[in-house]
C-alpha cells in the first residue's frame, strides 16, 4: 500500500511538470501549430479553476481531470517532437521550483469572474 503513494506521488509530480511543459510549448515558436492549439487548450484546462465538471461532485468531479488532462498531455507528446519536448519538460521543472505569484492568481480569478457575470448577465437579460 506504501508503494502505491510513493507511485502516485512520483505520477502527481510528473503530470504537473508536463503541464507546465504544455504551457511552454503552446508559447514556443518552435512547436506545430496543432500541438500549440491542444498544448495551450490542455494546460489552460489543468491551469483553469473551472472544471467541466465541478470537484465537489463525488468521483466524478475528480475523474474528469484525471482522463482529460492525461490525455490531452498524451497527444501533445505526440505530436512534439522527442527532443523539443525534453527540453521542454526539463524548463518545466526550472519554472515548477519558482515561488507561486499570487498576484496573477488573483488576476486569473478576477478575470473568469467577470467572464461569468457577463455571461450570466447575457443569458439572463435574454431570457427576461
Amino acid at each position: 500500500m506504501v508503494w502505491r503513494i510513493k507511485e502516485l506521488k512520483i505520477w502527481a509530480k510528473a503530470l504537473k511538470r508536463d503541464v507546465f511543459a504544455l504551457w511552454i510549448a503552446a508559447r514556443s515558436a518552435r512547436t506545430p501549430w496543432i500541438a500549440k492549439l491542444i498544448a495551450g487548450s490542455v494546460a489552460a484546462y489543468a491551469f483553469s479553476p473551472i472544471d467541466l465538471i465541478p470537484d465537489f461532485i463525488p468521483i466524478i468531479g475528480y475523474l474528469d481531470d484525471l482522463i482529460i488532462i492525461p490525455l490531452g498531455i498524451a497527444l501533445v507528446v505526440r505530436l512534439i517532437p522527442a527532443q523539443l519536448m525534453a527540453e521542454f519538460r526539463t524548463e518545466a521543472l526550472l519554472i515548477s521550483d519558482r515561488p507561486m505569484s499570487y498576484a496573477a492568481a488573483t488576476v486569473v480569478i478576477v478575470v473568469w469572474t467577470v467572464v461569468m457575470v457577463v455571461l450570466g448577465h447575457w443569458i439572463i437579460g435574454d431570457a427576461l
